[in-house]
């Protein structure tokens, strides 16, 4: 599983899911959106936009589909309720939770985090290795598996930013293209997604 926003997919989240794939020698990868953020702070696009440009992003990608079952469940979306529900869904099958460091950090703000770590093994993308201290995590605390960490190339990208760039007006079509698929850049420009009203 790896969830999100995606508001916008960029070519980061395009790389990470590859080398999961990869690196995890997966069968699937799950890519869901999130509905309901209780996390942020700001509203998130209509989860029609946010769809269709997962879909978008992360069409054509071997053993990659986009889910989009957080974006049709009623409340706040928790990923402890996503990852019960594949569990039943694929009985003995071994299931990977792919986070950013930044979500690692706080993943004991979670719901139910230690339910979490009973169901699915944590994978850590971020180009350095992930350290307790830095997370400020006990690694004592229920840590039933061992984390593990993708290597993924240096991509220092950031939906916020994105959203900044193309708010401020500094992104051009032809630099949009470098920081997300050209399909979702094309899309973005068609429904003026992210544009001051």
């Amino acid at each position: 599983m790896f969830g999100g926003s995606f508001d916008p997919p960029h070519v980061a989240h395009v790389a990470l899911a590859s080398a999961a794939v990869a690196q995890l020698q997966l069968d699937a990868l799950l890519v869901i959106p999130t509905g309901q953020a209780w996390y942020k702070e700001r509203a998130l696009s209509a989860p029609e936009h946010r769809l269709a440009m997962s879909q978008l992003a992360f069409d054509g990608l071997a053993r990659v589909q986009v889910d989009p079952r957080e974006l049709q469940r009623a409340g706040p979306s928790f990923t402890i309720d996503t990852l019960e529900a594949l569990q039943v869904e694929n009985p003995g099958a071994q299931l990977y939770l792919i986070i950013g460091k930044d979500q690692f950090a706080a993943l004991k703000s979670w719901h139910r985090w230690e339910d979490l770590l009973q169901i699915a093994i944590i994978c850590i993308a971020d180009r350095t290795d992930p350290t307790w201290a830095e997370a400020g995590f006990n690694p004592k605390i229920r840590l039933l598996r061992p984390l593990v960490h993708l290597q993924l190339p240096l991509m220092p990208l950031s939906a916020t930013d994105i959203r900044r760039q193309i708010t401020a007006g500094t992104a051009t079509p032809q630099g949009l293209v470098r920081l997300v698929p050209e399909a979702v850049a094309r899309y973005i420009e068609r429904h003026r997604l992210y544009i001051s009203p």
